[in-house]
């Protein structure tokens, strides 16, 4: 699960760098949590929960269903 959660973050990545900011995977839990660091702008904009949840999390799970949320950490 946790390769596949990073090849997703991998083709999110562009689209945060081009705002600036960036994402880091911390953790892949066994009970479905993953866990990233969001850096550079993304990490003080305002906007980084709609980014965390409606941008990242989104795509993550539509494509690893087995991910139940994603967290900053």
């Amino acid at each position: 699960m946790r390769t596949k959660v990073k090849d997703i973050l991998d083709k999110i990545r562009p689209a945060l760098e081009r705002d600036g900011g960036n994402v880091e995977l911390v953790d892949v839990t066994d009970d479905g949590v993953v866990k990233v660091r969001l850096t550079g702008a993304c990490g003080c904009c305002p906007m980084s929960t709609f980014t965390l949840k409606q941008g990242i999390e989104r795509t993550i799970k539509q494509s690893v269903p087995e991910v139940k949320k994603v967290i900053q950490v």
